[in-house]
């Protein structure tokens, strides 16, 4: 079954992702105390994902160690084909999503995890960008399941 492995957030942008066990998310506005929390949320910024499985090839690949939490996605996911679900709803726990698009990685992640390569190898493997739908809590371990 797919679940949440690991949760990351940071209050502002481009210092380290602390890794936490939950988080609290507020529909249309994102994760409290995260950098991209706003009263009028762009869809793009609430919440991010990311398969572990891709992680761990990208890490056996080349012969790296790079922790999950510094892929700088919120949730990292175990047991689930993300790039499947776009256009779909999950829910998280208690919380409801709905997918909006693949989450590309980007000039930033390549400098922070001085890897040239993460770009190309992460093109289709960066995860996703979903709308909060529903207001509750999310805790490592919790369920995702795709409802529509």
């Amino acid at each position: 079954m797919a679940e949440v492995l690991k949760i990351g957030i940071t209050a502002k942008n481009n210092q380290s992702i602390k890794e936490v066990n939950s988080i609290e998310v507020i529909a249309n506005k994102g994760i409290i105390g995260d950098r991209h929390f706003h009263e009028f949320n762009d869809p793009y910024n609430q919440l991010s994902l990311i398969e572990s499985e891709g992680i761990d090839e990208y890490n056996m690949r080349f012969d790296l160690n790079i922790s999950y939490i510094d892929f700088r996605r919120n949730l990292v996911t175990k047991g689930i084909k993300l790039n499947d679900l776009i256009g779909k709803k999950l829910s998280v726990g208690n919380v409801k999503l709905e997918v909006i698009d693949l989450c590309r990685p980007c000039r930033h992640l390549t400098e922070m995890l001085k890897q040239k390569n993460i770009l190309k190898e992460f093109l289709r493997k960066g995860g996703l960008r979903c709308q909060i739908l529903s207001s509750s809590k999310i805790c490592v371990g919790d369920k995702i399941e795709v409802l529509t």
